[in-house]
């Protein structure tokens, strides 16, 4: 019992120590502000109605879940087979990992790894070297813990690694987020242009029967004398235009579900006129509110400052590394000649050997490298602004697409609407002998031409309100979760 307590009270005393060590450390990193936004404070104002200037001061919309948004049940399939498919989502959810990995291993630099240890070391001695004038065989047990070279971080160098890693952790996970909400967008995106090229296809299938129908009948007139072969070729004319714009809306098609079968990572089987119900879908009211908003809601915003938190700590390493470094190396434990003597009174031992570096010439390398961390410190500013500007651009463009292309979608319904008239008048006057068939040629295919142009817009303002919820965040940046306490136990 009395040859324990000596190492018990030691050992007590080093583990009582350590968090004063801990405690002493000053983080030499300089003091994060974030950067000032270099975007103006509000979006830019349309010119056509008094509305559009108060989009910035309503009230912005609050993070909507996107099945709340992408409400078509297909489309919430595809999202879906996307998010647990993408081989970019599953990388960015690896570097996450990895990223959580590296922080827990410089995490582990900032506490002692202390292990238990026993040895034997038996040796025997030439008797030419000894004074008995007779070779010695001996031997040495010995059984104690062991505390490695711990360096003491009285200047916060391992603090400010530690910080830099964690940062870069968080960066990895608003990353991951990032592609995914970029992911929902694309499938969407690519959902809606399908569902474009199958109301044209439908449109130019009419068309083209509709057309075929008149050559067989302005085949039979020639044939009977009633009407001129000229008459005839315009007629055949249209309705190869319309089987050529037929052929290319499929090899589009074609295009764009290869497109999205590989955004959904699984193949996609979708026959022609599935997707069409795409067009119908009505997204729910968006309002951007102010471009601070973006700070928080953006997930690659988040990321890009989560890099210059990491840059600015790394900043308090570098600083760091010009002063003492100051480590700890030692074992307490028993030694005995006999295995049976090695808990006895007195049979206890220890070393202690501290040291101490403090570097004098280093031919610049210190220097430099708090020159490297400072200019990458700055690059990571300017990535920073640069996201933000970005970020507010696309929040612009969509804003914008969503007002002009509410007026383009009003007035292609009018050009149908005037297109259709007039292709009937047309018509009647040809029957009527009171207009050539060139006018009614030429009001079909106006009337084909505003036909797929109607369709387009409808298309292209659909995917405005896709892209304006990406553009805000989405679901809105949650906060994101710290990685995970690394085992402080040593194993």
């Amino acid at each position: 019992m009395t040859t324990t307590r000596p190492l018990l009270t030691r050992t007590r005393l080093l583990l009582a120590v350590l968090p004063l060590c801990l405690t002493a450390c000053q983080s030499l990193a300089p003091h994060y502000q974030r950067p000032a936004a270099p975007v103006a404070a509000v979006y830019p104002d349309g010119p056509v109605n008094e509305a559009a200037h108060q989009v910035a001061n309503e009230a912005p919309s609050p993070p909507l879940p996107w099945r709340d948004y992408f409400t078509d049940p297909p489309l919430q399939a595809l999202i879906t087979q996307a998010l647990e498919n993408s081989r970019d989502l599953r990388t960015a959810a690896l570097r996450v990992q990895e990223a959580q990995a590296l922080y827990g291993i410089g995490h582990a630099d900032l506490f002692p790894t202390i292990g238990a240890q026993a040895g034997l070391d038996r040796s025997r001695t030439p008797a030419d070297l000894n004074l008995t004038r007779r070779p010695l065989v001996g031997s040495a047990y010995q059984a104690g813990l062991g505390l490695s070279s711990w360096e003491i971080d009285l200047w916060g160098r391992l603090r400010s690694l530690d910080d830099a890693a964690l940062e870069s952790a968080r960066a990895s996970q608003a990353t991951r987020s990032a592609v995914a909400l970029s992911l929902m967008a694309q499938v969407a995106d690519a959902w809606l242009e399908l569902a474009e090229l199958d109301e044209r296809l439908e449109i130019a299938n009419q068309t083209i029967a509709s057309r075929q129908e008149s050559f067989r009948i302005f085949s039979r007139r020639v044939e009977v004398g009633a009407t001129s072969r000229l008459n005839l070729t315009q007629i055949e004319t249209l309705l190869t235009q319309a089987q050529a714009l037929g052929a290319q809306l499929q090899q589009q098609r074609a295009q764009r579900l290869n497109a999205l079968t590989l955004l959904v990572g699984s193949p996609v089987v979708l026959p022609v006129g599935q997707a069409r119900a795409g067009l119908d879908a009505v997204f729910a009211p968006l309002q951007p509110g102010l471009p601070a908003l973006l700070l928080t809601r953006r997930p690659d915003v988040a990321a890009a400052e989560h890099r210059l938190m990491a840059a600015n700590a790394n900043i308090g390493a570098a600083r760091a590394a010009f002063f003492p470094s100051i480590s700890l190396t030692g074992n307490v434990g028993t030694a005995s000649a006999e295995l049976s003597g090695l808990f006895r009174d007195g049979s206890h031992a220890w070393t202690f050997s501290p040291s101490i570096t403090l570097p004098i010439f280093t031919a610049g390398r210190l220097r430099n490298n708090l020159a490297l961390s400072e200019v990458r410190r700055d690059l990571a500013v300017a990535a920073y602004e640069k996201t933000v500007q970005t970020a507010f651009r696309e929040v612009a463009d969509a804003l914008a697409a969503r007002q002009w292309l509410t007026q383009q979608l009003e007035i292609a319904q009018s050009a149908v609407r005037v297109q259709r008239e007039r292709a009937r008048l047309s018509a009647l006057r040809y029957d009527n002998g009171a207009a050539p068939f060139l006018d009614v040629l030429d009001a079909q295919r106006d009337l084909l031409n505003a036909q797929q142009q109607l369709v387009q817009i409808r298309r292209a303002l659909l995917s405005s309100s896709v892209a304006l919820y990406a553009a805000l965040g989405g679901e809105g940046v949650a906060a994101v979760p710290s990685p995970p306490s690394p085992s402080r136990s040593g194993s």
